[in-house]
């Protein structure tokens, strides 16, 4: 007989959420992993005793939790979803007819915490995968992503017109000084003027850079090539910076730099710096900052491995005076011989196959900002060289230029000698890599959804914690997987045993 199922709402229900939620379920689990009430003293500093009572702090970092485990890009979207998940709820430790904090509450309350909140958290659960036995400490390996800014390239500014901006501004404070009580009308006609010839300004050079072209973005994308961090920045996002990777337009980013350990993929350590900064200038402060992490631990770093964005010399000083065995390739102008000159080291010169010296002079800045040493031979001594033409060309003298870091790049390079690079390559790429692809693609780190590089920060943290809980409950998931196999095993042998011993005890002392 076929079913139908009539469905009338009742006004009294006998509802319990805890028994509606599995006890195998994701968030079940990582609520009784997760201990947070440590944050009731750590927030304290941040509220007064009067008033109405703010979001619980332990409520608002699991929402945001949720936020980067579920790859929710906004703070209505996680409350949103949140309300319509019984597993959530009893996560964060509602019940289905409560209600939950307004969206806005959560961005408020992410400004007013500080970062050492978020640093701590992260801590917390690097310690408890520390504990599991799920990093080694010893090898680490090192990489960047970039993150998309809260921004957009229409909101670049021309530092100039900046400036005027910031002299209106001026203008406008001191009338507001000069005044005081006794604004009038007219005083707040010359304010708004102010501000409508900073706008106006800035109206004036967009109109300016997309003078001709049409609106598509192509075309808008062929005018930002010309665009540099030293002539804009935006004006939504001051510490957002222009940044581009082969194949892809510009656009305003941070770069999140992570220190990865290789024995299970566990994150160590994961900051924000701006996207104009070399990965080398980030080097020395992602390796105190996962130094310190893992000391805290009692663990303690010999290796690490990085691409070769990381090679300079201020970075690989940084490795040699913490003692620690970098293996990262130097960078593409470095040039371990030199052909037909050797290197006297005693002398500090270089000399050719004819035997012609070439003495350091100087120490010089390239535009880049490298500094190299000038080895210059005599022009008396090329006048007569047969060699000329092909040494020299047109010049009187032959020059070489090394940085003044070569002596870390030779052992470097002497280093990547003695081992197999490729498999070096191939240990990094399938560390890192893959940390980095799941954070932008699955948990919420391909764009940040606020302003300013603190809170850039703040949500990078985040996700590298959401990372690492997952990464424990698997972790645990599997260990009680492998324990249950051994139990299953040891009742097989014992089974075994006892149908022996019962039904063919010939067989078993025989065997015995």
């Amino acid at each position: 007989m076929q079913g139908k199922k009539q469905f009338s709402e009742k006004l009294f229900t006998n509802f319990q959420l805890s028994e509606r939620v599995p006890t195998d379920n994701f968030y079940r689990r990582l609520k009784a992993v997760l201990d947070l009430h440590w944050l009731y003293k750590a927030t304290k500093k941040y509220y007064g005793t009067e008033g109405q009572q703010s979001i619980d702090p332990v409520v608002f970092f699991k929402l945001m939790l949720i936020g980067y485990l579920e790859n929710l890009g906004s703070d209505r979207r996680i409350i949103n979803t949140v309300s319509l998940r019984m597993d959530m709820l009893l996560f964060v430790g509602y019940d289905i007819d409560e209600s939950l904090p307004w969206h806005s509450t959560l961005s408020r309350t992410r400004q007013l915490y500080g970062e050492e909140l978020f640093k701590q958290l992260f801590k917390d659960v690097l310690k408890q995968c520390i504990d599991k036995g799920m990093v080694g400490g010893r090898r680490q390996v090192m990489d960047s992503v970039a993150v998309k800014a809260n921004a957009s390239m229409d909101s670049l500014m021309e530092k100039e017109i900046l400036d005027d901006a910031s002299t209106y501004a001026d203008e406008l404070n001191g009338e507001e000084e000069k005044n005081g009580e006794e604004k009038n009308d007219d005083d707040h006609k010359t304010v708004s003027a102010s501000r409508n010839k900073a706008v106006q300004l800035h109206h004036q050079w967009k109109a300016k850079a997309y003078k001709g072209m049409p609106k598509g973005n192509k075309e808008r994308q062929a005018r930002a090539k010309f665009v540099s961090n030293y002539t804009h920045y935006s004006a939504t996002d001051p510490d957002a910076r222009v940044s581009v990777k082969p194949g892809k337009p510009r656009q305003l980013n941070y770069t999140a730099q992570v220190s990865v350990d290789t024995a299970h993929h566990v994150i160590t350590q994961i900051q924000t710096d701006h996207a104009d900064k070399k990965d080398s200038q980030c080097l020395p402060s992602l390796l105190n900052n996962t130094i310190n992490n893992l000391k805290a631990e009692g663990l303690q770093i010999e290796e690490v491995f990085a691409d070769a964005g990381y090679s300079s010399g201020e970075a690989l000083k940084a490795l040699e005076e913490k003692n620690i065995t970098g293996y990262i390739p130097n960078f593409g102008q470095y040039k371990p011989t030199r052909e037909g000159f050797t290197y006297d080291a005693e002398q500090d010169r270089y000399t050719c196959s004819r035997g012609v010296h070439l003495p350091f002079k100087k120490i010089q800045t390239t535009s880049l900002g490298y500094k190299m040493k000038v080895y210059r031979s005599s022009a008396k001594d090329c006048a007569r060289c047969p060699l000329r033409s092909v040494c020299i060309g047109k010049s009187d003298f032959k020059k070489i230029d090394d940085s003044v870091d070569k002596p870390f790049y030779d052992r470097m390079y002497a280093r990547l000698q003695k081992v197999k690079r490729e498999k070096i390559r191939q240990i990094r790429s399938s560390t890192v890599e893959p940390v980095l692809g799941t954070l932008v693609n699955y948990l919420g780190m391909r764009r940040v959804n606020t302003r300013g590089i603190d809170q850039a920060n703040k949500c990078i943290i985040m996700s590298a914690v959401a990372y690492n809980l997952k990464k424990l409950l698997k972790w645990q998931s599997r260990k009680i997987n492998v324990m249950a196999m051994v139990k299953i095993k040891e009742t097989k042998n014992t089974l075994q045993m006892l149908f022996f011993y019962f039904f063919q005890p010939e067989i078993l002392h025989s065997s015995l």
